[in-house]
């Protein structure tokens, strides 16, 4: 695998496959630890942070998303958000999350536009798991969009410049297609950034 040890925490805010989360990247060989999302950032030792889905509409609360914000502005390490990760990512830096037009619950089609770090060398397309009422309505600035579903228009974005990176759909979840590769791109993309 590496040639050192690769620690990844998972951000809890709430959601119902954070377990899951922690479970694929323990499968994967790293050392994870899920840790509440009101941790001081000071103890916070890692290569990596996934920020978890939460409770309903959580992610456009930032007050029940602990210190997440200050974990994006104050790490250097790359970072994930999913669902409410995703959904708080996008506000927190100055883009909009609101109410989805069509909710999405259960298998839906993703289409991948930009294949980018963590979808590189996956089909087009592929069925994901979602759960969300919320969603990405504008990214922040310097973001880009990397996939779409006929309902949501960014099911995954990233930032340009920095190791930043949301997916509304659960590659935590059996049902999302490749989703331990989905995991593996972003523990590669923590271990080029280590290794820098």
């Amino acid at each position: 695998m590496f040639p050192f040890t690769m620690r990844i925490l998972v951000v809890d805010n709430g959601g119902q496959w954070t377990h899951r989360e922690w479970r694929v990247l323990r499968d994967l060989g790293v050392e994870s630890e899920i840790i509440p999302n009101n941790t001081p950032f000071e103890n916070i030792k890692a290569d990596g942070l996934v920020l978890s889905g939460g409770a309903p509409r959580v992610g456009l609360d930032g007050q029940k998303m602990g210190k997440c914000g200050e974990y994006i502005d104050k790490a250097s390490v790359p970072i994930l958000g999913i669902c409410a990760g995703h959904q708080f990512m996008a506000l927190h830096l100055g883009g909009k999350a609101g109410p989805s037009k069509v909710p999405e619950f259960g298998k839906m089609l993703v289409t991948i536009d930009e294949p980018d770090d963590l979808f590189q060398g996956l089909p087009d397309t592929l069925v994901a798991w979602e759960s969300h009422n919320d969603e990405v309505i504008e990214m922040p600035a310097d973001f880009v969009s990397l996939a779409h579903s006929d309902n949501c228009k960014i099911q995954a974005m990233k930032h340009t410049s920095k190791p930043l990176y949301g997916l509304q759909f659960h590659p935590e979840v059996e049902h999302t297609d490749n989703g331990y590769e989905i995991f593996q791109a972003f523990i590669d993309i923590c271990a080029a950034q280590k290794k820098a």
